[in-house]
């Protein structure tokens, strides 16, 4: 028996002779099939485009310095991380701001007689390490265009606070999140909490201050 038309053509991609329209369905829902399954199957495998793994880091960054005993203030400074891992990086840190405390300053207008402080607006510098960590990753979609991704990162370290008042080793925590474009820039923004003891009109108090960061980084090697 002869096969023409659309059929003949079903039963040569089949690679056998067909008689009935059921078989000819079954072949084409095998097809479908397979396709499907390895168009899942390849959208599954992607090159990852930002890596970070045995990569160095360096970033410039400023915000806000909100203290506990003293008026918020402005914070600049920069970092150094080399990542050991696309999960674990060591951050090196050194920022710049000012102490300044308005209520030593109330209190001197009131009392001209009395000096609280020598100066109460003075430079104040932060030197830390810290452990950071990446525990979730993800990417977001702009408006059906272009992809970006990004990660979360919790930072845990110590260090010093160089504003004359402060006592011994000041501890560190936070979070933050990097946001990556291309192969090597990133946009990030920090908040971290150092908690020190500081010594104020003769009484010392263990504080909590709050650092607000934005910046961006640059990753050497360039490409990935």
């Amino acid at each position: 028996m002869r096969i023409v038309g659309p059929a003949a053509s079903v039963a040569a991609l089949c690679g056998v002779v067909l008689f009935a329209p059921s078989a000819a369905a079954q072949c084409v829902d095998e097809e479908l099939k397979e396709e499907l399954v390895g168009g899942r199957h390849y959208r599954g495998v992607q090159e990852r485009l930002f890596t970070k793994a045995f990569r160095h880091e360096l970033s410039g960054m400023g915000g806000l310095y909100a203290a506990d005993l003293y008026s918020s203030s402005w914070l600049a400074g920069g970092a150094y991380t080399f990542h050991f891992s696309e999960d674990l990086g060591l951050e090196a840190s050194a920022q710049f701001t000012r102490f300044r405390t308005a209520a030593t300053d109330s209190y001197e207008r009131r009392y001209p007689e009395v000096q609280v402080e020598e100066r109460t607006n003075r430079p104040g510098r932060l030197y830390f390490g810290h452990l950071v960590w990446s525990f979730a990753y993800g990417k977001l979609r702009w408006m059906g265009g272009g992809i970006t991704r990004f990660d979360l990162n919790a930072a845990m370290g110590a260090g010093a606070t160089d504003d004359s008042t402060s006592t011994g080793l000041t501890g560190s925590f936070g979070l933050g999140t990097k946001w990556y474009f291309g192969k090597w820039f990133a946009v990030r923004i920090d908040v971290r909490d150092h908690i020190l003891k500081e010594t104020l009109i003769g009484e010392e108090h263990l504080v909590n201050d709050i650092l607000v960061t934005g910046g961006f980084s640059v990753f050497v090697p360039f490409g990935g």
